[in-house]
């Protein structure tokens, strides 16, 4: 975050957009595509099919394979400079706001619930387009892998948490909230599902906006449960106290001489 520096005016201070678990996420990140890259020099095309191949996502792998891991780690892998570079671009300039506000561990847990959630989505979606006879077996081999399905789910954080906070729509002069932010990419991902030959995984990045929501919006979930729970008990007791009563009133006392005033 931008920081003001005494006898200097403002200073930007690029560490505010790195707080800890950001930092851990991208130098991960950073650390395994550097893996990829030198895989690929090393080993050419059986070097870089080595990591897709056993960490990306892979809804026959993950179902027929039993390679349950690949739902977590294809998080960390990318297919290109501007992959990473972009992917982590967003993380820093909207995930920041959103750590500094939760703290590190939760914002970790967060975002890893909606990279896993987010793959696991991609994979009921596309197992159940192709039994249903929607989707082509190809749709079950190809690797799905980045962390576009955990970012989408900090950026609709972000919104829930702070909607009408005011981002720059880059290179424009132009601001917007966060909500009408999010509601267009909603709708760009959605739209995108429609048209599958742009090599995108727009249903991956929707099931992380899907899992954040979700995950938000638990403890209302949860609360309104135990509203209907409790007035259901609440309702129960009142209908048995009304028969105990009724009955009682019906039949006076067998002995009314040991009442008491």
């Amino acid at each position: 975050m931008p920081t003001f520096s005494r006898g200097y005016g403002h200073r930007f201070d690029l560490s505010g957009y790195f707080p800890r678990a950001i930092k851990t996420i991208c130098i991960a990140c950073i650390s395994v595509f550097f893996l990829q890259t030198i895989s690929a020099l090393l080993f050419h095309e059986a070097g870089a099919r080595f990591w897709i191949g056993w960490f990306g996502l892979t809804p026959w792998a993950v179902v027929r394979g039993f390679r349950i891991w690949q739902p977590f780690t294809y998080i960390f892998l990318h297919g290109g400079i501007l992959h990473i570079l972009f992917n982590l671009l967003y993380l820093a300039m909207f995930g920041a706001v959103l750590e500094h506000t939760w703290g590190a561990q939760k914002f970790f847990t967060y975002y890893m619930i909606c990279g896993v959630g987010a793959g696991l989505v991609e994979v009921g979606v596309k197992w159940l387009l192709f039994r249903t006879g929607h989707g082509s077996p190809e749709s079950l081999i190809i690797p799905t892998i980045g962390a576009s399905g955990a970012i989408y789910g900090v950026l609709l954080a972000v919104a829930v948490i702070m909607p009408h906070r005011q981002v720059y729509l880059f290179p424009l002069p132009v601001t917007v909230s966060m909500r009408i932010l999010v509601i267009v990419l909603g709708a760009i991902e959605f739209f995108g599902t429609l048209d599958a030959s742009d090599g995108v995984s727009h249903i991956c990045h929707l099931g992380g906006m899907l899992v954040g929501y979700i995950y938000i919006r638990r403890g209302s979930y949860m609360y309104g449960s135990r509203n209907y729970f409790s007035d259901w008990k609440r309702k129960r007791l009142k209908k048995k106290f009304e028969v105990y009563v009724k009955e009682h009133q019906e039949r006076p006392p067998s002995r009314p001489d040991n009442w008491l005033n």
